[in-house]
């Protein structure tokens, strides 16, 4: 078995753009390393030569997953000290390495139980996990998530609803407001309903949270404004219905359009680590055919999505000895 190099495998995934959308090469790229060590590779086709690939050397009762998409704008690797940076070095192609180098690590001593499930399109629409949700066996007991996790395991995350807010008023000359109606004075009203709502709270993950995260509408300053918008991004810890009924008194005000959702979920620890509740939303929860999950990785969402994006090479090498440990003790249940 040909020995791994974290760091230069992971400057090579990390030298390839791969923004959500553009995953192909990189798709390309990891399935062929697979094939060269061994794996039996099935390609999930999401859409024309963006794929998951799924990786296993025996029936798979545990599975390593993470994404291969990453967001924008790309940056090539570069060593600094004892750091990787570059886009995708911790979100999420050190992840990825350093569980194909736990995978070799349990192959060498000879546990053939271990898989591997790299997807695309999780930084936006999550489109590859649905696809490996509709294509699993249903033989896997756990699957492990990478994600930037400080190397904690992750006690669970807050889901997501999406909304859209349509106000509609009409046009009138600003020095007869009389004569108009104000979609933007409308909006501001709903709003004001929405910062009080007094909205669900969950003993483990906390309280839903929501964001105003853009607003737009009105003509002119001397004109009184015929439409306006916001989008809202609640992070939900109950079904999203709960977050759709509390916004019922506020439709007298403007339409609420549901957009999407990503539901919040509790995950499996276990003893000898740390864990925390994450802040953010992954495509663990969409992956429920896949048996128990957990969530663990190296590096800090912190600078994920940043333009100083990182990883210490230390933490990538712990990582592969964390998840080789996580693989024992969830085979051993």
């Amino acid at each position: 078995m040909d020995p791994l190099d974290v760091v230069a495998l992971t400057r090579r995934l990390v030298d390839v753009e791969s923004t959500t959308g553009q995953e192909a090469v990189v798709c390309a790229m990891v399935g062929e390393e697979l094939e060269r060590r061994g794996y039996a590779v099935t390609r999930q086709v999401v859409t024309d030569r963006r794929v998951n690939i799924l990786a296993t050397v025996g029936t798979p009762e545990v599975v390593f997953s993470t994404h291969m998409d990453c967001v924008p704008p790309f940056s090539p690797s570069r060593l600094e000290g004892e750091r990787i940076h570059g886009r995708g070095s911790c979100d999420a192609k050190g992840i990825l390495v350093s569980q194909l180098a736990a995978s070799e690590a349990l192959r060498a001593a000879g546990e053939t139980r271990v898989g591997l499930l790299f997807v695309v399109g999780e930084e936006r629409g999550s489109d590859g996990a649905m696809i490996a949700d509709r294509l699993s066996t249903g033989v896997t007991r756990y699957l492990v998530n990478g994600e930037p996790t400080e190397g904690k395991l992750a006690l669970g995350h807050r889901g997501v609803v999406r909304v859209k807010l349509h106000a509609k008023g009409r046009a009138a000359h600003s020095g007869y407001p009389h004569l108009g109606e104000s979609a933007i004075e409308k909006l501001l009203d709903a709003l004001a309903q929405v910062r009080a709502m007094d909205l669900p709270v969950d003993a483990v993950l906390g309280p839903t949270q929501v964001n105003i995260g853009a607003i737009a509408g009105g003509l002119a300053p001397n004109v009184i404004a015929p439409e306006a918008t916001a989008d809202l991004l609640f992070r939900i810890v109950t079904p999203h219905e709960q977050v759709m009924a509390a916004l019922e008194p506020i439709r007298p005000l403007v339409d609420v359009e549901y957009v999407y959702h990503v539901p919040f979920l509790h995950m499996a620890t276990l003893e000898g680590f740390e864990s925390e509740v994450v802040g953010y939303t992954t495509d663990a929860p969409l992956l429920n055919a896949w048996g128990t999950r957990l969530m663990y990785g190296p590096g800090s969402i912190h600078v994920a999505h940043t333009d100083h994006e990182s990883v210490a090479i230390a933490d990538l090498h712990r990582a592969v000895d964390d998840y080789q440990r996580i693989a024992r003790a969830l085979l051993a249940s």
